[in-house]
């Protein structure tokens, strides 16, 4: 299991996903077409990055606030070189912990219909289909998902 620590949003190394991130996103897509606000540093309220065994940034995670209960998770990335290893379902439960230990009880999320992978992602890591939210209702790609975290 690779360690995810709490990072600046800012961080070189989290910059550098992100726009790894953006740069799939956008041969995918064509181009830059997420509906709403883009997460800054003044909205992300847990950003994570994890890391391989040499100490190397290989993905990240943040979250960000929608309500007192509700989060939305942004920029759940993983690099190429380590998809089906097990970082996204790392960070993914870093992220639901950070939740659980805030309060948060709802986690949500959105994306585009252009990522099966992810699609299928979600719905394995127990996200349930649901209407657009906020900024994505009336979006033609976009496909939403949330849970509820029941922590004991």
């Amino acid at each position: 299991m690779v360690p995810v620590t709490d990072e600046p949003w800012e961080s070189p190394d989290g910059k550098a996903l992100r726009t790894a991130q953006r740069v799939e996103l956008d041969a995918r897509y064509g181009a830059d077409l997420e509906p709403g606000a883009k997460p800054t540093a003044e909205d992300v309220a847990v950003f994570v990055v994890a890391r391989d065994e040499h100490g190397r940034a290989v993905g990240c995670g943040a979250l960000r606030r929608l309500d007192d209960r509700t989060v939305e998770v942004k920029r759940l990335y993983a690099e190429p070189v380590v998809r089906g290893t097990g970082v996204a379902t790392t960070l993914l439960r870093a992220l639901e912990a950070r939740a659980a230990d805030r309060g948060w009880t709802t986690l949500r999320l959105e994306t585009g219909d252009a990522q099966p992978e992810a699609i299928r992602f979600w719905l394995r890591e127990g996200y349930r289909p649901i209407p657009p939210y906020g900024h994505y209702v009336g979006s033609a790609i976009s496909m939403c998902f949330e849970r509820t975290l029941a922590w004991e």
